[in-house]
This record gives structure tokens, sequence and C-alpha cells, in this order.
């Protein structure tokens, strides 16, 4: 019997220590997904993946969807950090970028000078320290004294709202953004390209926090940028970019690691959309949110098909949502209707 003791006492301590020891950590996943791309790469992808240049009727500078502060819980509710979006339009797409917490993400337009416009607002976040000084450099406005990172985005804009936009601060800031996107990221903008980012500047200056969607000139009144960052939702709480220092920073950060990449593209053009898929597939990961706004009531019958195989050829995980201007469904669900 003490034989048998002596026996099973290491057997037990070891088969205890086994059972102590924590299990491996679960492998990263294996895709080809770097931390960063570097400034050629994300030029040439930039390039690459888009499309020749397309018309909208308007200069779309800044958006007029109101409710996308109402999908944004839904949204939550339906999502996981980590995945792939594709977007398409102005700045709300930092909004929805801030709250999936993607890995990368695309933003597709049919127009060049949207590109352009998410590299001006590339150089706009990547200079900026903080919420305050990324709206002093939109806007071409001397930061008022007493805002900091605690601030809520609605002290922000009422503080900026009495302050007068700076001829000279706007000419600094233009010469700014084109040194630091042609001269440190390197990239080769054309000339339409830099008198693109001139007049960007120049509107946003003149409109200030007031500015709207094609200034609203022949539809009905649209919401204000000022608005589109500071209206809450049903809870009470604003949830734009601007909303939180945090929100911001995240999008600061995939910015100044060229993790968002815009395109050149037509929802039901022949090649951009499923030259993103492609692209994601190749590094092994998988769509899992795709912002389509209303680009469907602006597409032909003939043009909603091809769309509709578009979409159907990317890579989403199966549980990728589709977010429309005023709400959510599943990627699935979407692709069933599609037509």
């Amino acid at each position: 019997m003490t034989q048998r003791r002596l026996f099973l006492a290491p057997l037990l301590a070891l088969l205890l220590a086994v059972v102590a020891t924590p299990s491996a950590a679960p492998a990263a996943p294996d895709d080809t997904l770097p931390a960063r791309l570097n400034d050629e790469e994300f030029w040439k992808l930039s390039q690459d993946l888009s499309e020749p240049n397309g018309y909208f009727r308007s200069d779309n500078l800044v958006s007029n969807e109101i409710w996308f502060q109402y999908t944004l819980d839904d949204l939550l509710k339906r999502t996981r950090p980590g995945g792939v979006y594709l977007g398409v339009g102005p700045e709300q797409n930092f909004t929805y970028i801030a709250r999936v917490r993607p890995a990368m993400a695309y933003i597709v337009d049919i127009r060049r000078e949207n590109r352009t416009l998410h590299l001006f607002y590339k150089a706009l976040f990547e200079l900026s320290s903080d919420r305050a000084d990324f709206v002093a450099r939109l806007f071409s406005r001397p930061r008022p004294e007493g805002l900091d990172r605690g601030s809520s985005v609605k002290e922000i804009f009422e503080r900026f709202d009495a302050v007068g936009a700076s001829a000279e601060q706007l000419q600094w800031n233009a010469g700014v953004v084109r040194k630091w996107l042609v001269e440190t990221r390197k990239l080769p903008l054309e000339a339409n390209d830099l008198a693109w980012i001139d007049r960007l500047f120049l509107a946003f200056a003149e409109h200030g926090p007031s500015i709207q969607y094609w200034q609203a000139r022949d539809t009905e009144p649209a919401p204000s940028y000022r608005r589109l960052m500071t209206i809450p939702d049903s809870t009470g709480f604003a949830r734009s970019f601007l909303a939180s220092e945090d929100d911001f920073r995240f999008v600061k950060d995939l910015q100044a690691r060229n993790m968002i990449v815009p395109v050149v593209g037509d929802f039901g053009g022949p090649s951009a959309l499923r030259q993103v898929g492609e692209d994601v597939r190749a590094r092994r990961r998988t769509v899992t949110v795709f912002y389509g706004s209303n680009v469907g009531v602006y597409l032909t019958n003939e043009q909603t098909r091809a769309f509709c195989r578009n979409l159907a050829s990317l890579p989403a995980s199966e549980d990728a949502v589709f977010i429309e201007r005023d709400g959510v469904q599943r990627l699935a669900a979407r692709l069933k209707s599609c037509k």
C-alpha cells in the first residue's frame, strides 16, 4: 500500500499541474493585414482599386443624414471590432468607423473629388493634437481658450460659433496640408487635386460649422456640420466621431497608419468594389460592415443589378451588416432583397 501511494502521489501532482496550467492563447488569425501601410503601399492601393472619375450632381462636402445617430445603438449590437469596413460619402464614415472599430476601412465614392476630400481629412486628423485642434484646422479659425480633451463636443462647437474665420490661418492651413500630403506622405497629387484642397478650405472657412450638404440651396434645409457632430441619440448622448476624445483618436490612429483607403468607384461599376473585395480576401479578412447610404436611389435598374452582383462578390462575414441612411440590417438580408 505504501509503495502504491508513493507511485500515485507524483502522478496526482502531475495531473493537477496539467489541469492548473492555463490553456495556450488561441492563435492569431491567419491573415496578411499589416499593422500599417507605408505611404507607397497606401497610394498604390488607392490607385489600383479605383475606377475612372465619375459624376454626381453636387460637391457633397458634408452629409445630410441626421438619422445615423439612431442607427448606432442597433449597429453596436450587431457588430464586432476588428473587421473590415466599406463605406461611401464624406464625414459620416468616421462616425461609423469610430463606433465599430474596424482593423481597416475603404471609402468608395464615384467622384475623384471625394477621394481628395478624404485625403484632406486624412491630413487634418494626422496633424491635429485633439478634437478642438481638428475643428480649428477644419474651419480655419483660431482655437478658443479653455478647450481641452475633456471638453464636450457641444461645448467645442458653441465656443467656435463665436470665432470668425482667419484669412491668415486659412492660408497657413492650406500650406501645411499640401506640404504634409505631398512632402511628408509623398503622395503624387495632381494640380487638380491640390486645387480641390484649396477649394475645400475656402468652403469650410466661409461657411464655418454651419456648412450644410450642398449648402442646402435647392432642397429643404439640411443639418449643419455642427448639428451632425452634436445631435444626440434617443438616449441623449452624442455619438459622432467628435463626441469623445477616444473616438477621435481611434480614427486618427487609423489615418496615421494609412488604414483608411479612399477609392474612386461606382457601386454599379465594373471593378472598384470587386477589387476592394479581392484585396480584403487576399488579406484573409472579411467585410463586417457595409455602409451604402442612399446610393441605391441614384442607380438605374441595370446599375442596381450590377451593384447586387458586386455586393454578393465581397468576402463578407456571416454576421456582416448593411447600413442605409436610416436603418441597419444583415447583409445577407439585403442580398436576398437585391434585384
